[in-house]
């Protein structure tokens, strides 16, 4: 067994072009702004062990200052703990964050994971018993702007539309305007189909800006008319009332995806047994890593029902790559001339950019050892604000 002995966390900036935040009360929101720069923050974790073992993951969506926090406070329970113990760590770690959100969680479990698979020689991938090599990916949009460009109105996000399926993508998710207005967005939604015809799955995601439960159900009723694969986190209750959302369910033929804001595998479980959603929404980041991941993906399976992965990065491809009962990666977010702002940490030609997909529509499984990604240290530590070291 291998004793942890340091635990490092970097806190480093980049810049990201042509984006901005949204505002108007869209905390953490970024939108199209030609010309601008947003400084964005995220975190690298490392964990090493007293026999020379080494365990990296540089986190994508969950990076936010109050998911650093969280794992500013789990990762000193790492030091002495053997690190091939990964289900006794996860279950301990998750009582200590109890009375907390779980956010910090996951990128201390996928550091783990990658040190196991890098001890072995083998990836991640191949520990988990992954049965693919490539995923179907849709193209996950930035939400709407308002007449400065990107996506501000429905012909943008057609027209984009119609660029990623030239592409060779075959689904493609819409994220509104952050106001929430029931009539543009069912007029979006419907005028992408109308564009697009039966060639891409579509789905929406309204990311909990309609306002109430009319609202949502307006915006579900254009959904069926137009054939949308799934409606996914409609209105404001944050998406954790399983009771509000299998009301809608009753009205709607559109099957509804919830629980990207209900954290780890009981709550799932529950939203599920309550038949408040119809698709389970999973992230190794937010749902205390891949051994949290891979739970809900099996209670999902059990229930009989697929269990769609958030947002992206190699440990989403490789816990997608081990799961029956998933059916597309999420590129996400991207626009026209707007990147997806995840960092630009990789040297072995990994990426989350809108051209990662190959022509068949598909992104390619890490198969290196451990996450199967080599990142660049020397970026991470040019562009570091903040080391903290627990030993």
């Amino acid at each position: 067994m291998s004793r942890i002995d340091r635990v490092e966390v970097h806190v480093f900036q980049f810049d990201a072009p042509n984006l901005a935040p949204a505002g108007g009360g869209a905390v953490g929101a970024l939108h199209y702004r030609k010309g601008a720069s947003a400084r964005l923050t995220k975190y690298a974790v490392v964990i090493r062990t007293d026999n020379g073992l080494r365990g990296e993951y540089v986190t994508h969506w969950v990076g936010s200052s109050a998911a650093l926090g969280s794992t500013l406070m789990l990762a000193p329970y790492l030091v002495g703990r053997e690190a091939e113990r990964r289900e006794g760590i996860y279950d301990d770690l998750k009582r200590e964050a109890r009375q907390f959100d779980h956010m910090g969680h996951g990128p201390l479990d996928i550091a783990l994971w990658d040190l196991a698979g890098r001890k072995y020689g083998v990836s991640v991938a191949e520990l988990l018993g992954a049965h693919r090599t490539r995923l179907p990916a849709y193209a996950s949009t930035y939400h709407g702007s308002r007449g400065d460009g990107g996506l501000d109105c429905k012909e943008a996000f057609a027209d984009f539309a119609v660029e990623c399926l030239d592409m060779g993508y075959r689904a493609f998710k819409i994220h509104g305007w952050n106001d929430g207005n029931r009539h543009e967005e069912a007029e979006n939604l419907t005028f992408v189909r109308r564009r697009v015809g039966d060639a891409m799955d579509l789905m929406i995601d309204p990311a909990c800006e309609l306002r109430t439960f009319a609202d949502a159900l307006y915006v579900g009723r254009a959904c069926d008319d137009a054939g949308y694969f799934w409606f996914e986190d409609p209105f404001r209750d944050g998406g954790v009332s399983a009771y509000a959302h299998r009301k809608l369910r009753q009205f709607l033929r559109t099957p509804i995806l919830q629980t990207e804001h209900v954290r780890g595998v009981e709550p799932k479980a529950d939203f599920l047994i309550a038949e408040g959603t119809d698709f389970l929404r999973v992230d190794p980041e937010y749902d205390m890593g891949i051994t949290g991941c891979m739970k809900i993906a099996h209670i999902a399976e059990g229930f009989g029902v697929d269990c769609e992965v958030h947002a992206c990065g190699p440990a989403h491809r490789i816990c997608m790559a081990a799961m029956r009962n998933s059916n597309f990666y999420e590129i996400a977010l991207v626009g026209p001339d707007m990147p997806n702002a995840v960092p630009p940490v990789y040297r072995c030609g990994y990426g989350d950019q809108l051209d990662a997909i190959g022509r068949d529509g598909c992104v390619p499984v890490p198969s290196g050892p451990g996450l199967g990604v080599d990142y660049d240290w020397d970026f991470i530590a040019a562009n570091r604000t903040a080391l903290h070291v627990f030993e």
